[in-house]
Formats: C-alpha cells, structure tokens, sequence
C-alpha cells in the first residue's frame, strides 16, 4: 500500500520535544535556512487531563495563521497523533527563530514531540 501523503522531496523536517504537555512553555530553533512551515505534527507520550493542551507555532515571536495543534483531552493516550497546517504568517529566514509554545492548560506530565515540515525557499 503506497504512503498516503508523498511530501516534496526538498522539504526539510525538524523534530523537538517538550518534557511536559501541562507545563506552560516553549522550545526555539533556529532552521538555518529560509523558507516555510507547511505542516506540523505532535505525536504524546500518555494521556493528558482536565483540559485540552493547545501547542502554537510563532516565528520571530509572532503566532503563525493556522499554526495551532489541539490535543484534546478526550482521546489523549499515548501515541495520539495531531497536526496543523498553517496558511499564513508561516514563511521565516534563517536568522528567524521558530517557536513551539503549549499553554499548560492540561494536567499530568507527557512528553510531546513536534515534527516540523519545512518547505526551503
């Protein structure tokens, strides 16, 4: 069975990980390169609580369109899998660093991993 969505053979992806879903916070990279971000995916380490977890993308501080993933508390269990597709604001340089940020509004403590697809310019 072929995979159900080829991306472009130039798209970079970049992996971070947040220790804790429920904490508020954020992780910064710097791509090293220009270009956008076509698509960003989470992926939890367990079950979240009492509310949903929200993890927005910024670029150079400012909150990319379209840039934010939801977990919902509901159906949270390891290895949940969520993701976002930004439509605008998404475009950064390579001087720009890109922001991950959750807004600490769930409860218990999970790891989560982001995967940024990266579309060089």
């Amino acid at each position: 069975m072929p995979y159900p969505v080829r991306p472009d053979i130039s798209h970079k992806f970049i992996t971070v990980k947040i220790p804790d879903i429920s904490t508020a916070g954020q992780v910064y990279f710097a791509p090293g390169f220009d270009g956008k971000i076509v698509k960003a995916t989470s992926a939890i380490a367990g079950a979240i609580g009492t509310g949903d977890a929200d993890l927005t993308l910024k670029i150079g501080g400012t909150a990319v369109t379209g840039g934010v993933i939801t977990v919902a508390t509901a159906s949270s269990a390891a290895g949940d899998v969520d993701s976002c597709v930004p439509t605008a604001l998404n475009s950064f340089t390579s001087a720009q660093a890109i922001e991950v940020e959750t807004d600490g509004v769930s409860t218990n403590t999970v790891e989560v991993t982001i995967t940024l697809e990266l579309e060089p310019a």
